[in-house]
């Protein structure tokens, strides 16, 4: 069982969460060439958890839960669907266990190896995300379009590995949409499961 701790971080006996702003933007109008231009403040809430798992074995139990398509391929098919039916087919068969689907990968990690070697601290970041549920958010909230789909980051430091996300409802939050945030929550909620069940070596709920 998780225990709350001062600080907000949760710890057990192979994971420690930790839930934190993470970044401020000051909300200002200002113009540039007669054209009106917005600056809006968002406060970022980032859920890290923290595992004693090999880095190898948390990225695995991450690639187990996602779908890993063929982006050309599925993008080709997503843009021929000619109906709502034939576009959730198309994602729903592209999906892994969790209902998300890897779109890219970025080894952060070999810029380090350049010059520590096989010594240096891997970390990985996944862009993962499901269609359906971008769609939904941006339907309501156009922005939402430039956090869908997510990141999650993989990295290993002295304390363990740590698996790292930005909460999707925390960058819709200042739009005021209900509907969009609540989408938003139940993405949290699902991106959540997966890293705690990476972090510890179980299923995703």
């Amino acid at each position: 069982m998780a225990l709350l701790s001062a600080g907000g971080h949760f710890i057990s006996g192979t994971t420690m969460m930790l839930l934190l702003p993470i970044g401020l933007f000051a909300a200002s109008v200002m113009k540039h060439n007669g054209k009106q231009a917005a600056v809006r403040q968002i406060n970022v809430r980032r859920f890290s958890v923290t595992s004693s798992r090999p880095f190898d074995e948390v990225v695995a139990t991450l690639e187990a839960a996602v779908g890993h398509p063929n982006i050309p391929t599925f993008t080709k098919n997503i843009a021929a669907a000619k109906t709502e039916g034939e576009l959730k087919e198309i994602v729903q068969q592209a999906a892994g266990p969790s209902g998300l689907i890897e779109f890219a990968r970025f080894n952060l990690g070999e810029v380090f190896r350049a010059k520590s070697g096989a010594a240096a601290p891997r970390i990985l970041r996944l862009v993962v995300g499901n269609p359906l549920i971008m769609k939904q958010m941006v339907s309501l909230v156009p922005d939402a379009g430039s956090y869908a789909p997510i990141t999650i980051l993989v990295d290993e430091r002295r304390d363990g590995v740590h698996l790292s996300y930005d909460r999707m409802a925390s960058f819709l939050a200042p739009y005021g949409n209900q509907k969009a945030l609540s989408v938003a929550r139940a993405l949290d909620s699902k991106i959540e499961s997966l890293l705690l069940a990476a972090a510890n070596g179980t299923s995703p709920k």
